[in-house]
């Protein structure tokens, strides 16, 4: 396809309104139907409650699959062996920011200074979003897992809590790459959550031409992001025949290595 080709399918994929109010696609595979939603963990009281139309998939559907039930109670904040300071683990520019943030997210860093680090970005990131209006009872996989819960479906996880919380605290020098992305793009993530936002209460993303801006260095975003993706591709295609609708952070199903690229691979 020449230029003037390519330019002409981006238009119209452009101008082309989504299927769907929310952000979700849709993939037939191996006898299964997936309804994969773009979630978001945190939402606005304006998310709730969700669209009628997504409610009634859910309720046609076999089960709900979503990374983890974060309604069971399992926390990333327990009991953890204490770290060096942090003012030995960061560099002086990124403690001053981070002090900084801490005094306007109203979090003692004495409290803090001896967490790993990837305890203190989850830690910032939450505060970033409760400054942004958003509560974890309003999160798109939160409502949706009410939903199932309340009418006795089946939910399948995909990695579930514990599983998550073995992966941050595998990460290389208890997670520092986490926070410093975290400070390093902390107006950036902002931005994101704002644009997620926006895909749920005004305009669903289809699938943006335009990239989405990373927060994450490179070495990060493969263990988070493209790995993850890997794995929960190929645990989808274990599944028996159903109808699914597929509950997974946003991000994961736009940019490279996306979970809807890799389940349309045959």
């Amino acid at each position: 396809m020449g230029k003037l080709g390519q330019a002409i399918q981006t238009l119209v994929k452009m101008l082309v309104p989504g299927r769907y109010s929310w952000p979700a696609t849709d993939i037939s595979l191996n006898g299964s139907h997936f309804h994969l939603v773009g979630s978001i963990h945190m939402g606005t009281r304006d998310m709730q409650p969700l669209p009628p139309a997504l409610l009634q998939k859910l309720r046609q559907a076999d089960a709900l699959i979503v990374e983890a039930d974060i309604t069971c109670g399992i926390s990333p904040f327990g009991h953890s062996a204490p770290c060096d300071p942090l003012p030995r683990r960061l560099n002086a520019q990124r403690w001053q920011q981070l002090s900084k943030l801490c005094g306007e997210l109203g979090i003692d860093t004495q409290v803090i200074a001896s967490l790993p680090a990837w305890q203190v970005a989850l830690m910032l990131q939450a505060q970033q979003a409760q400054q942004l209006g958003l509560r974890a009872e309003y999160g798109i996989d939160y409502q949706l897992l009410s939903a199932a819960h309340g009418g006795g479906q089946r939910v399948i996880e995909l990695e579930g809590p514990q599983a998550q919380l073995h992966l941050l605290e595998a990460l290389p020098e208890n997670g520092q790459s986490l926070l410093e992305d975290t400070l390093l793009h902390w107006h950036t993530n902002a931005r994101l959550l704002q644009t997620m936002i926006s895909w749920w209460l005004d305009v669903a993303p289809g699938r943006p031409e335009s990239p989405l801006p990373s927060t994450f260095s490179n070495d990060l975003h493969d263990l988070l992001m493209d790995q993850r993706n890997a794995r929960w591709n190929s645990r989808l295609r274990t599944l028996p025949p159903g109808d699914y609708v597929v509950a997974v952070g946003a991000l994961h199903l736009y940019g490279q290595h996306n979970l809807v690229d890799l389940l349309r691979k045959r």
